[in-house]
């Protein structure tokens, strides 16, 4: 019998678990982000008719208690559903008509303002430290009016694109409203509907989760409503009181402009300020701005924390995260939904970590809320 001497084996080069966890998690990683970019380029493809049906589940959060209450009260949920639905137009006219009367009678005075602020600006560049000539300020304004003039090859471009703007407008108007009463109406049966698209082990946890995040959306878009009337009506009577003109417009301007965290209280309050220096100069424009800043430091320290509670508690970083992401996928109107898509998020994880039960309205488990 030889004896043979032994193969060396064929040396094993094994992949280090780190690595192999890491190769794991990245192509579920890429296959989640590619879907969510899927999924976001679709609904702006679509955005038509998912801003509007957006819209329409704010609304419905909005006003869904004032349908309960009156079917609680044995009145025919069609009945209720109307009633909160003419309810809202007649509110939305009502703005437009005070808006629309203010600045038909006011808009005359700030005209005058604004041309007697440019001639005491004309007088500053010619007196002031500037020291222009009338030849160098008519070569200034001669500028312009050639800048202004080389536009007009576009107009007639700019007015078929707001025209077509216009268009859109009505039409995801109507469909806001058509949606808003069918989600008033009949929202437990869509969400049940809705459920059916999951797996049958997983649809429980898809009711309670939907319940969660309409609980969340509910109590913030109701606390968000409260504080921009209250930041409406503070900076309105700053105005009031300052003999802003426009005030009630201003009002109505920040009202909307609070639906946008951050940037639409920025942009409403340098509005305000931006009146109030046209209209009495720079001494108004500081006591508008001080007033802006008092209304807003009250609404973000006192209010907000004793409206939104716990339910849509969110931390600032995600609040401006949430913001700018929205703003880069899809404008203002991202940055108008970012803030309350992140809070039903949020109430979703909350829900299936801790194994909280779902708040709706006030009410855990409230199935008259489902949407």
């Amino acid at each position: 019998m030889s004896s043979q001497s032994p193969r060396p084996e064929g040396r094993r080069y094994e992949v280090p678990v780190g690595i192999e966890i890491a190769a794991a998690w990245s192509w579920r990683l890429i296959v989640i982000a590619v879907a969510g970019y899927a999924l976001a380029w679709l609904l702006g493809f679509l955005s038509e008719v998912t801003v509007p049906l957006a819209v329409g589940l704010l609304l419905t959060a909005l006003t869904a208690g004032a349908v309960d209450a009156m079917h609680r009260r044995k009145v025919p949920r069609i009945v209720a559903t109307f009633i909160v639905v003419i309810g809202m137009l007649v509110a939305v006219g009502g703005l437009i008509t005070v808006v629309g009367t203010q600045l038909s009678t006011q808009f005359n005075d700030l005209r005058d303002a604004v041309v007697e602020g440019i001639a005491q600006l004309q007088d500053w560049a010619k007196q002031g430290p500037l020291n222009l000539s009338d030849a160098q300020l008519a070569q200034w304004i001669d500028r312009v009016q050639a800048a202004i003039a080389s536009s007009d090859s576009s107009v007639v471009s700019q007015a078929t694109e707001v025209g077509t703007r216009v268009t859109h407008f009505v039409a995801g108007f109507f469909i806001a409203i058509f949606a808003t009463f069918f989600f008033l109406y009949d929202g437990a049966k869509i969400w049940d509907w809705v459920v059916q698209f999951f797996p049958r082990a997983s649809r429980d946890k898809v009711r309670s989760s939907g319940r969660a995040a309409w609980g969340s959306l509910t109590a913030f878009v109701r606390a968000t409503v409260l504080v921009a009337l209250a930041d409406a009506v503070g900076i309105a009577l700053v105005a009031v009181i300052l003999q802003v003109p426009l005030a009630l417009a201003i009002g109505v301007l920040v009202f909307l402009g609070a639906f946008i965290p951050i940037v639409g209280a920025l942009i409403s309050g340098m509005v305000a300020v931006l009146v109030a220096l046209v209209a009495h100069g720079p001494i108004t424009a500081l006591l508008m701005l001080a007033g802006v800043v008092a209304v807003q430091q009250i609404e973000s320290h006192v209010l907000q924390p004793f409206l939104m509670g716990h339910i849509v508690a969110i931390h600032p970083l995600a609040i401006i995260v949430a913001i700018a992401a929205g703003i880069v996928v899809a404008g203002i109107v991202g940055a108008l939904l970012a803030v309350p898509f992140a809070a039903c998020v949020n109430s979703i994880v909350r829900h299936l970590a801790e194994g909280e039960p779902p708040v709706t309205d006030g009410v855990v488990g409230d199935e008259s809320q489902d949407l």
